[in-house]
């Protein structure tokens, strides 16, 4: 094992009572968000490291100290740790002021010295003058700057957000966001985020890790790990709808490519170890990724798919329009692709038309069919998945 001096590393592993089997890495200054559907273990993980779950085995460092070895039987209490922690509920104390509140989670200087750097924390997230009320007397919003800022002025050596924006309205949500990114820039210590929620992974976090049953199934920024996912089953938890099956029906001898059998339609993709001729594949394309082809434009461009179909359904979401294209031949196949307003507009694109689509080779991923295939099956993972 590397010895890292700062920031988080962890390694745990547990069959019961919930099975964890993860690695996490966390550098000062960096925020990582832990993304994951309903019982994937990403509140135990948090929990793990605040010391409030204790795994079967394992490690955590912190900031160049052990917080848990369970070879060499070190286990810190959750005080001892130094973590601050943003919890769902905010879990404020109902009978204290947001600044009492705030001068709980201070352990230094007399109670004047405290009670002003509770202030100054209270001002750093927009609540100066709110000090005297009390958490039913605030807005969701409110209570849950309080919450920042009680978990940050207790100097701690690495912040926990367990879905700190759940309780809030879209609107708060939104506003919410860029003050947060805004506070945690000047901070050097390591931030775990814990959210379902992969707009907010991708506008919050420099790093994600996907986690499914308690274990790490890809990790790395937010557009790799959506937009290049490892397996099927990341690419499903990210809400890409473009699942399909294949054959590989031959290889490019010129491009090395792998030539696939998709209901009648041959697909190109960059070739992958392991794989031959004859054998059913998934393979998967980002909606992003499909471009359309204006009319009368050349189709001759190398590594790219060219399919013809009509748009069964047109979303607008904002600036982006959510398509489905429902395609030429047999069976009917759906392939969703986006498109920006822009483009709808100066296209005609509409329900009922027919368009062309270019889907490039180094865009699509393909994996051995390892399950059986869910070709119409997604999931609303992100919250613009719109369709």
């Amino acid at each position: 094992m590397l010895e890292q001096p700062e920031g988080l590393w962890m390694q745990v592993s547990q069959s019961l009572p919930i099975p964890l089997e993860a690695t996490l890495t966390c550098a000062p200054g960096e925020v990582l968000a832990l993304v994951g559907p309903s019982g994937s273990g990403k509140s135990t993980l948090l929990r793990t490291i605040a010391g409030l779950v204790k795994p079967a085995s394992g490690m955590i460092r912190c900031q160049g100290g052990v917080w848990f070895d369970s070879d060499q039987r070190i286990d810190l209490t959750p005080r001892a740790r130094r973590v601050g922690f943003v919890f769902q509920n905010y879990g404020l104390f109902p009978h204290l002021t947001a600044l009492e509140n705030v001068v709980e989670a201070i352990d230094r200087g007399g109670p004047s010295e405290r009670r002003r750097e509770a202030g100054r924390w209270l001002e750093r997230v927009h609540l100066q003058g709110l000090g005297a009320r009390e958490p039913h007397q605030m807005s969701g919003g409110q209570q849950q700057r309080v919450a920042m800022a009680r978990a940050l002025a207790r100097n701690p050596d690495i912040l926990l957000m367990d879905e700190p924006f759940s309780a809030v309205d879209r609107v708060t949500r939104e506003k919410l966001y860029l003050e947060l990114a805004d506070l945690l820039k000047g901070l050097s210590i390591p931030m775990i985020l814990v959210t379902h929620d992969l707009d907010e992974a991708t506008m919050l976090a420099s790093r994600m890790v996907l986690l499914s049953k308690g274990r790490t199934l890809q990790s790395g920024t937010p557009d790799e790990v959506m937009l290049q996912p490892n397996s099927t089953e990341v690419a499903r938890l990210t809400g890409n709808r473009n699942i399909f099956s294949a054959v590989i029906r031959d290889l490019d001898p010129e491009s090395g490519e792998l030539i696939l059998n998709w209901g009648g339609d041959s697909i190109r993709a960059e070739p992958v170890d392991g794989l031959e001729i004859g054998q059913e594949v998934s393979w998967v394309i980002s909606p992003g990724d499909v471009s359309y082809r204006h009319p009368g434009t050349p189709e001759d461009r190398p590594a790219h798919t060219y399919l013809g179909g009509r748009i069964s359904t047109l979303v607008r979401h904002g600036e982006t329009a959510r398509v489905l294209l429902t395609l030429e031949g047999e069976p009917e196949r759906i392939l969703l692709f986006s498109a920006s307003r822009q483009m709808v507009q100066r296209s005609g694109l509409v329900t009922g038309g027919e368009v062309r689509i270019a889907l490039p080779s180094h865009k699509i991923r393909v994996f051995p069919l390892l399950e059986e295939p869910h070709e119409q099956r997604h999931h609303l993972a992100r919250s613009r998945i719109g369709i």
